[in-house]
């Protein structure tokens, strides 16, 4: 296939050279030219342009056969997240209309999801975005979805947070104290590995269904304690702790609190994860266990 990955960034990257290791020929967009030495390097086309730019989308080439749009925001205001995931996704799915399309992919966030009281939710379950970026990602599946019904071969794909070479802040917020014991360690985390975020995104385009939603996450979701103590033991200091622990969260500041599953996505796909939980995905980037 001709696959055109737009916001061919840490996740687009690998999944590009993943597709051009296969025999895929690969297009990689992004805004700056200073990436399209790298991109070629991976065996990946670069094309320069602005996604929330409806008249760039002239410069897609013709013959392309999916889309991955995995673009992101260049900020967390709600501005760049509507420019980022509404406008750049409502104007590729637009594009695709004209193209000779087998399959296009959103790459969208499990964050879409604001449950607090540590529920299951999967890939049936209905969006209930808190806050307004969270509004913007719900609004960017629904484009998806209606494009969908109107005949684009579109498919969701939520990703939990995403972790690999190159990305493992989570070991360096333990060492620093920022991810720490306290008041609200109860609240459960969800992964996912970079390997298997490619793997997911793959079957997606392969063998994806129209209209169908998701999940590329881990399988065990782990409580905020487990991650920091397992993490700091590894590194042989003390687990950190927040100060203030023990005083009550306001309402206002209580986080997201859900486990997200994805049981349904690795049996329709056949998946087996490479990295069952962050234990294993993490190891790789820390000491080696003492003993």
């Amino acid at each position: 296939m001709h696959v055109l990955i737009a916001g061919c960034g840490w996740l687009g990257k690998s999944l590009g050279r993943a597709l051009a290791a296969r025999g895929d020929r690969v297009t990689g967009v992004r805004r700056s030219a200073a990436a399209a030495a790298e991109l070629r390097g991976l065996g990946i086309e670069p094309l320069l342009l602005d996604l929330a730019d409806w008249h760039a989308m002239r410069a897609i080439p013709p013959d392309v056969e999916a889309i991955v749009a995995c673009q992101s925001a260049n900020s967390d205001e709600v501005d760049a997240y509507r420019a980022a995931y509404v406008e750049a996704t409502g104007n590729l799915l637009e594009a695709a209309r004209s193209l000779p399309l087998r399959a296009f992919a959103y790459t969208g966030s499990t964050g879409v999801f604001g449950q607090r009281d540590g529920s299951d939710v999967d890939e049936t379950a209905p969006p209930s975005p808190a806050g307004a970026s969270a509004e913007a990602l719900a609004e960017a599946e629904r484009l998806v979805l209606d494009a969908a019904h109107a005949g684009v071969p579109a498919r969701i794909v939520r990703l939990s947070g995403l972790y690999g070479p190159g990305r493992t802040g989570t070991i360096e917020r333990v060492r620093s104290g920022a991810l720490a014991l306290g008041t609200g360690d109860d609240v459960f985390m969800n992964f996912c590995h970079l390997d298997d975020a490619v793997a997911a995104v793959t079957a997606a385009i392969d063998r994806g269904r129209s209209g169908a939603i998701y999940h590329a996450t881990d399988a065990h979701p782990a409580r905020r304690r487990e991650v920091v103590e397992w993490i700091a033991a590894r590194l042989g200091i003390p687990a950190p702790r927040l100060p203030g622990d023990g005083d009550p969260i306001p309402d206002g500041r209580r986080g997201a609190n859900r486990r997200i599953l994805g049981e349904r996505t690795r049996a329709e796909f056949q998946l087996t994860l490479a990295w069952p939980s962050f234990r294993e995905g993490l190891a790789p980037f820390l000491p080696p266990r003492r003993g």
